[in-house]
Order: structure tokens, then sequence, then C-alpha cells
């Protein structure tokens, strides 16, 4: 019995991936077995950048709240410690917007909790 090949499925799967590496540079973007590589290393990157774009903004917001608190004399340990102690649920985000964008507002919080 001959053998049985799915060409239409082979080509879609092909074709797929070479869409994805549309915009690569050389090879990268039309040659099959370049493309399929470079198509999985940026699936992988794009995955792993995904997580550490949480970190990189909650480290941010950290330096935001912490630049914030020390212009009124507190340390940020400090500050989150008399926030959580106080019941203010406000995250580390919606603070950091505050600190920077509407000092009046943060220092209300820091006179509250003071």
């Amino acid at each position: 019995m001959p053998r049985s090949v799915n060409s239409v499925a082979k080509r879609a799967r092909r074709k797929k991936v070479l869409k994805q590496a549309k915009g690569f540079f050389g090879r990268r973007k039309n040659v099959w077995t370049v493309a399929k590589n470079a198509v999985e290393k940026a699936m992988a990157y794009a995955y792993r950048g995904r997580k550490q774009k949480k970190r990189n903004f909650r480290a941010l917001w950290i330096m935001r709240i912490n630049a914030g608190a020390r212009l009124h004399g507190m340390s940020y340990s400090q500050f989150m410690g008399k926030i959580k102690a106080n019941n203010i649920e406000l995250n580390r985000k919606v603070l950091a917007d505050l600190a920077m964008n509407h000092p009046a507002a943060f220092t209300a919080i820091v006179n509250k909790i003071k």
C-alpha cells in the first residue's frame, strides 16, 4: 500500500510559520528550516518577555513610591508597612501614579498614615 502524505497540512503549517517570520532579516524570513528556528526562538523570547514586563513594572512602581515617600521623610518599607496597618487598600500601581502625577493626593495619604 502506498504511503499517504498530507501535503495540504504540511504546506499550511509551513505557511503559518513563514507568515510569523515576516519582517525577519535575510533567510530567516523565507527559508523554512531557518525561519522555523527563528520563530521558535522568537516565541520563547516573547513568552519570557511577558513575565519580565510584570517584574519590571513592579520594580518601577516601587522606585516611584520610594522616591515619593522619601520626600516626606520615610523609606519605602516604612511607608508600605503603615499603608497596610491603616488598611489603605491601594495597590503599588495606583500609589506610584499618585506619587508621580498627583503629589497633593500622595501627600494626603502620607499625612493620613503618619
